[in-house]
């Protein structure tokens, strides 16, 4: 009587399987058009030559070399090539906006996760950390102009209270009003991750911890921060991709005076310079991939969610 039962499930099993490819159909097609198209296109841009004029169809590796020239040794001054210290900057900025991103998204996450106990007023603050993001991020950019400007409400503000004698110049168009804008438009990408799997933490773990004795900063450390590393994993990747690639917020808070590898792409965009800008995407490309493999060798967020 089992041999029937046996060969109904083995004949199901192929009709499951194909019902599952025919789901994951429409997915596949969507990152086959708009991601590895794309990305293959800009790889093959990337080995093509140009000039002045037109863009010459035969594989060279002409962009990728121009790009490091020069970088075998310092300059006269102790400086690196171009492209080296543009990743430097870069880099700097990364890690300076996810720290900063990190520390504050903890903190609400933290905040809204253990200490508001009504689930009613977690989601009213959770939708009230949304509200900067119903408003496009240049015109977030541009309201910190008049605060942050010579004659802006801070600098106002500062002398009007004896703090200073004359407008601070650093305030605007600098490494400083980058790093502000960074963290004010991204540190949103911190607390959603985080927040999630702090709610997912079985509270009965802090119970033990507390009838162990264990301190809040022992259970906050050893127990909390460990259960919610998927959460600030996901969150450092979303913050560092977007930052490392954003050439936007580095334009309009640096006044166009700080460089970065999205703004040189954009810039070699702008002068029809497309397989040098494909050249300079393609080692971005690798450097996030290597970045994000490196986070994902402390974390296996397969095993994780």
């Amino acid at each position: 009587m089992s041999t029937p039962v046996a060969s109904g499930h083995a004949a199901s099993a192929p009709t499951h399987a194909v019902k599952a490819w025919w789901q994951a159909l429409p997915f596949a097609a969507v990152f086959l058009l708009f991601f590895l198209i794309p990305l293959a296109l800009i790889a093959m841009v990337s080995l093509w030559n140009f000039n002045e004029y037109e863009l010459i169809p035969a594989v060279t590796l002409r962009n990728y070399l121009s790009l490091f020239e020069g970088c075998s040794q310092l300059t006269d001054n102790g400086d690196f090539c171009v492209t080296i210290s543009t990743y430097i900057s870069t880099l700097k900025f990364c890690l300076l906006v996810w720290g900063i991103t990190l520390l504050i998204g903890f903190s609400v996450a933290y905040f809204l996760a253990f200490h508001v106990r009504s689930s009613t007023m977690q989601t009213v603050l959770f939708v009230l950390c949304t509200v900067p993001f119903w408003t496009s991020n240049v015109i977030r950019m541009i309201s910190w102009v008049p605060l942050l400007g010579r004659n802006g409400l801070v600098n106002q503000g500062l002398m009007g209270i004896g703090l200073v004698n004359e407008p601070l110049d650093w305030l605007l168009f600098s490494d400083f009003s980058v790093v502000l804008a960074f963290v004010h438009l991204y540190t949103m990408f911190m607390i959603v991750p985080i927040f999630n799997s702090m709610m997912r933490i079985d509270r009965s773990l802090l119970e033990a911890a507390n009838d162990a004795g264990a301190s809040g900063w022992q259970t906050l450390w050893n127990v909390i921060v460990p259960l919610s590393r998927t959460g600030i994993l996901i969150g450092s990747i979303f913050v560092i991709t977007i930052v490392m690639g954003d050439f936007v917020t580095i334009g309009v808070m640096g006044g166009q005076q700080i460089a970065s590898i999205g703004k040189i792409i954009q810039v070699q965009t702008s002068y029809l310079q497309f397989p040098l800008a494909a050249a300079n995407a393609m080692i971005l490309l690798a450097v996030v991939l290597m970045i994000i493999w490196g986070l994902t060798r402390l974390v296996d967020i397969r095993k994780e969610l």
